[in-house]
């Protein structure tokens, strides 16, 4: 941007960004703001109130010996983890997996994480016992094992939701359906890699006929996004990144300074010197749409290059329509996704009243891959 249109350049701490998207919903009447900056372009640092937190940020995925390897599940592997490092906030999967059991039948498996990653069980389901009374049983059978009991328990498997809804109905905890279990995720996706092909019986072809929703990756998605109300909309929007080691141990983003958002767990492996993308919407209701987005279970966003659509992906498997995108901004949402694919689907979503204001609300989200 030009000297003269600084007053017009979003600004964002430590964010690099593109131009603001305005008029959401309504075809972008209102002039581009900030003179269309690329994701990719290099700009002096713009300002971000994050306020420096004594804590860390946000926790990664436990690979040590205080995580439960996910080979028995016996009670005495929980009597190994650091109790003090898990969350009350429980993810869980029932699901076949790429096995065949002495030749014919599915190995069905529960899997239970907390949201740090810290707590890892695992229980094997026989096939002719899977119904919601034997997932009921082994839930319960975790928790009073448990030194830390979950307030909520999260699942994300559409597939499953009716037997996992029903046994969770006479546990003494909240059931969400959600798309944020990103810890139990990046488990699954462990076992995907190294556990299950390391089995007898494994199928590769099972392995690539899942999907989230129980129907397979190649699964036509004919799922149509609405419309926010208008109350909730946002006024303004930018395409914007922010550095990854802000994120990691060291950095400025934590749990204390996200407002109403939440951080998921990041990688350690991914590379400190990339940036994440996001997505900061200005609103002057910025704490009535942070306060429904965490009460939504905000999964992610998504950029639709084919329909020129800006989605915001909630609990299991609803869409809201975020904005129209023209040609220009169509680029600057392609570069959003490319950047989301480098990270392994990382990404952001920032609410704010105006530039100069702390987020209302700050989510670090991970798109879940399909094929889980």
């Amino acid at each position: 941007a030009r000297p003269d249109d600084d007053a017009r350049v979003l600004r964002v701490d430590d964010i690099r960004g593109a131009a603001i998207l305005s008029s959401p919903v309504g075809g972008f009447a209102a002039p581009r703001i900030g003179g269309g900056l690329s994701l990719s372009a290099t700009t002096a640092p713009l300002r971000y109130n994050f306020k420096k937190s004594s804590l860390s940020s946000s926790s990664s995925p436990s690979t040590d010996d205080n995580a439960i390897s996910a080979t028995t599940g016996d009670d005495d592997e929980l009597n190994s983890i650091d109790w003090d490092a898990v969350t009350d906030q429980w993810e869980l999967d029932c699901y076949s997996r790429p096995v065949l059991v002495d030749g014919r039948k599915k190995l069905w498996e529960i899997l239970v994480s907390d949201s740090s990653g810290t707590l890892r069980v695992r229980r094997a389901l026989p096939s002719n016992k899977v119904n919601s009374r034997e997932v009921r049983r082994a839930i319960e059978e975790i928790i009073d094992a448990a030194e830390v009991k979950p307030s909520v328990v999260r699942f994300f498997r559409g597939a499953m939701f009716n037997m996992i809804n029903i046994a969770l109905a006479e546990v003494d905890v909240e059931a969400r359906p959600s798309r944020c279990t990103f810890a139990l995720a990046a488990w699954i996706e462990e076992r995907n890699r190294s556990v299950y092909p390391a089995m007898g019986g494994y199928q590769p072809a099972m392995a690539n006929s899942g999907g989230i929703g129980g129907i397979g990756g190649t699964f036509l998605d004919i799922r149509t996004a609405v419309k926010l109300p208008d109350a909730l909309r946002g006024e303004k929007y930018a395409f914007v990144g922010l550095p990854l080691a802000e994120f990691l141990t060291g950095g400025t983003v934590d749990g204390d300074n996200v407002g109403a958002g939440s951080l998921c767990p990041v990688d350690p492996e991914l590379p400190a010197d990339s940036f994440v993308q996001g997505v900061v919407i200005l609103t002057p209701r910025a704490k009535a749409l942070a306060s429904w987005l965490a009460g939504t279970e905000v999964a992610g966003l998504r950029a639709d290059l084919r329909k020129r659509e800006l989605v915001m992906e909630t609990d299991i498997d609803n869409q809201y329509l975020m904005a129209k995108l023209d040609d220009d901004q169509r680029m600057e949402a392609a570069n959003f996704e490319e950047g989301k694919d480098a990270l392994g689907g990382l990404h952001f979503i920032s609410v704010q009243k105006d530039e100069d204001d702390d987020p209302a609300g700050f989510w670090l989200l991970r798109e879940i891959p399909e094929s889980l």
